[in-house]
């Protein structure tokens, strides 16, 4: 009897952590896919690509802006309510960039889609707190890691394929079958979330103790998407490479992030938050540094094996930190502190586009990177992934002072 209740609750877990997976997936699958289409877009609309380009920002704008917004709701709603109908806003937004007949309703279905997305992120992460046991948190944090990390991969190669076989809306279309089993397995699987509508009286907001894990959170979001920003710049006009090499070094990161994800949620769960959070947080700092000097010194050998040190660093950290950030926040605010994080990495990530874009455009001495000389290149990388590396060493700090006061207080 034991026996049938333990293997039908490790079904239903895995239920739950099936669609979690999914819900994740779709929403960072969301958040790459078009990419690839904005040439295309801007033949289909003849549009300019600065216009064009609205079809990706519209789709960042609304996530960023909406998942604290998301969190809350989730914590004064229900968690399962909310994913639902996040889920559901984010199928019927699939549907209308699919039929959009022009370039500003795809926008604007666009920015609805990423308000959707931002409830699948903020609420999977809160969801999988909630239902997954203490002692498994670390491997559910990092499953949620590998999926997104394999969400953002898989776009530009899911979307090069659909657009050659059925055209751009294709790249739409496909996200509503997807939507609509995420959806109907959330119905399903996921239990009820407690505590509904108690968020504003439950106690002291979660801002002030998640404070370090949001500053780091940042920091390490924006030195990650250094990463994806400067790299194509300097690997095709610093080192020479074709597209297609470009294209392949590029993808080595994201195959990192897929595999090292649940192995370093097992850490988590073995050795513990700190340990895992200070492993991953060194490794990033030996990444970002050895980008600084070791491409330049041996060419695409040395970038490769700095992204291979830096990578598995990353979802060291994201794995620890996220589980550390969720650990002790009660039950009906998880919500707000998962958007929270969201939030802080959203932040980071345009920060590292914009900021960190320029600071490499300072090193080279110039905005037109196809006219620069390799020099200027290798200049550029340097200054920037130096600074890379200072802030990590900063995010390290903060890190360890956290670790510190938290000890102190025990």
């Amino acid at each position: 009897m034991e026996q049938a209740e333990s293997i039908a609750s490790a079904r239903r877990q895995s239920g739950i952590t099936m669609t979690l997976a999914l819900s994740m997936l779709l929403a960072s699958l969301g958040t790459s896919i078009a990419n690839i289409a904005l040439p295309t877009l801007a033949e289909a609309f003849s549009a300019p690509f600065a216009e064009v380009q609205a079809v990706v920002v519209a789709y960042l704008a609304a996530l960023t802006v909406s998942v604290v917004i998301a969190g809350r709701l989730g914590d004064s709603r229900g968690l399962k309510s909310m994913l639902l109908a996040g889920l559901a806003v984010f199928a019927i937004a699939s549907l209308l960039c699919g039929v959009a007949p022009s370039l500003w309703l795809l926008v604007g279905a666009r920015a609805l889609q990423g308000i959707g997305a931002a409830f699948l992120m903020t609420l999977s992460m809160a969801l999988m707190r909630q239902t997954t046991s203490e002692a498994r948190m670390g491997r559910a944090m990092g499953l949620l890691g590998t999926m997104s990390a394999l969400g953002t991969a898989l776009g530009p190669s899911l979307g090069g394929l659909l657009i050659a076989a059925a055209g751009w809306r294709a790249i739409f279309w496909v996200q509503l079958p997807l939507a609509a089993i995420a959806l109907l397995l959330a119905f399903t699987t996921l239990p009820g979330a407690p505590g509904r509508g108690k968020a504003d009286s439950a106690g002291p907001s979660p801002i002030p103790s998640l404070a370090p894990n949001l500053i780091v959170n940042l920091l390490v979001a924006a030195v990650m998407m250094t990463t994806l920003v400067v790299g194509p710049f300097y690997l095709g006009l610093g080192l020479g490479l074709k597209a297609t090499q470009v294209g392949f070094v590029m993808a080595i990161g994201p195959v990192i992030s897929i595999f090292s994800g649940v192995p370093s949620g097992r850490l988590v769960d073995s050795l513990g938050n700190g340990r895992v959070l200070g492993i991953g947080l060194a490794l990033l700092a030996s990444g970002a540094f050895l980008l600084a000097f070791l491409p330049n010194m041996i060419g695409v050998t040395g970038y490769v094996l700095s992204i291979v040190v830096l990578t598995p660093g990353y979802q060291l950290f994201q794995a620890a930190n996220n589980t550390a950030a969720l650990a002790d926040v009660p039950g009906n605010q998880r919500g707000a502190a998962s958007g929270l994080l969201n939030l802080s990495r959203n932040i980071g990530l345009v920060a590292g586009a914009s900021f960190m874009g320029a600071v490499f455009a300072f090193g080279v001495g110039t905005g037109d990177f196809a006219h620069a000389t390799t020099v200027a290149m290798a200049a550029g990388m340097r200054l920037t992934f130096l600074l890379a590396g200072g802030m990590t060493i900063v995010a390290i700090g903060v890190a360890l002072g956290h670790h510190c006061i938290a000890k102190r207080s025990l």
